[in-house]
């Protein structure tokens, strides 16, 4: 029989051995990059740092956007790593106008893809504008591993998001009310006149401030107009696109997992509508991010990486 010396010797070995292994990083995730073979093509990701905090999966708007604005996010890769991709037709990822391909659960299943890749077991989900709505798809279909929800800007619902663009529409010129008003009625939106009114509004409601280059974004990264014009429309208050009727917000009563919502004090996610549907989920945390608009990690970088981290602190300690 094993005197209790040894016994306890052995104890001890095994309970170190057990904790040096559930301290190794996962070797799948390190600073750098690769594609994912998923329907209809390869799919780019990149991860920003390493360690052995929960990492991020950071999903981008449009559709037809691209994820560089996650390179915002680098103060936080020092932290843990912080995995970012672009959706199939976009980005570094394969480009195509395959119209089969452009549903909302195929988006999803990129998600996963990038998750079994990268063999996550647990992690957080960040979704900004459509990549709110994405993230809110893939955890009512996928929730295995998510240890908690972050929503910028987020999308849910094409009736709230329009019924807010009307809202900030109606602030604007008459002369502009106006163009918007025949363009929509006329279904004219290559006009002078529209495009005027599309940018004033996105100069007050979209990015407010000059565009602000991070030093990692330095590969050519084009979005799809394609994808965009073909699931949303022609500017970010008319919906003519396949997303036009599309309305998910009810599941956020289903969740579960820790949420932040941030979005900008001069955002087309209205601070009223996105405090609203943060009160949806309880213990929910709502942030709005001053001086900023739509593009509130180039508009106010620093309030949206601040308001992240003390997030991710408070769950983690």
């Amino acid at each position: 029989m094993m005197n209790s010396s040894k016994f306890y010797i052995i104890i001890i070995l095994f309970i170190s051995s057990c904790s040096f292994y559930e301290k190794q990083s996962n070797p799948y995730l390190q600073t750098g990059e690769g594609f994912v073979e998923v329907e209809g093509g390869k799919i780019w990701y990149g991860i920003m740092g390493e360690g052995n905090n929960t990492p991020l999966v950071c999903l981008h708007g449009g559709p037809g956007g691209t994820s560089r604005s996650y390179y915002n996010l680098s103060e936080i890769a020092k932290e843990r790593p912080v995995i970012m991709f672009d959706q199939l037709g976009t980005g570094r990822s394969d480009h195509h106008q395959d119209t089969s391909l452009l549903k909302v659960k195929k988006f999803v299943e990129q998600v996963k893809a990038i998750k079994s890749e990268l063999k996550l077991n647990e992690f957080y989900v960040v979704g900004g504008s459509w990549g709110a709505a994405l993230a809110l798809e893939y955890y009512t279909m996928y929730p295995e591993g998510i240890k908690g929800l972050i929503f910028n800007s987020p999308y849910f619902s094409t009736p709230i998001w329009t019924e807010d663009a009307h809202k900030l529409i109606a602030a604007l010129p008459d002369s502009i009310q106006t163009a918007i008003r025949i363009a929509e009625t006329d279904s004219l939106f290559d006009t002078e006149s529209y495009a005027a009114a599309n940018t004033l509004f996105a100069s007050k409601h979209g990015r407010r401030k000059k565009f602000n280059k991070h030093p990692f974004d330095t590969v050519q990264s084009k979005r799809n107009s394609f994808i965009y014009n073909y699931m949303w429309g022609p500017s970010e208050f008319t919906a003519t696109g396949t997303l036009r009727d599309y309305d998910n917000h009810l599941n956020l009563k289903n969740v579960k997992v820790p949420t932040l919502f941030t979005t900008g004090e001069f955002d087309e996610a209205r601070p009223e509508t996105v405090k609203g549907l943060c009160q949806m989920i309880p213990f929910a945390k709502f942030i709005i991010i001053p001086d900023a608009g739509h593009s509130t990690l180039n508009d106010n970088r620093l309030a949206v990486v601040t308001a992240i981290q003390e997030f991710l602190e408070i769950q983690e300690k």
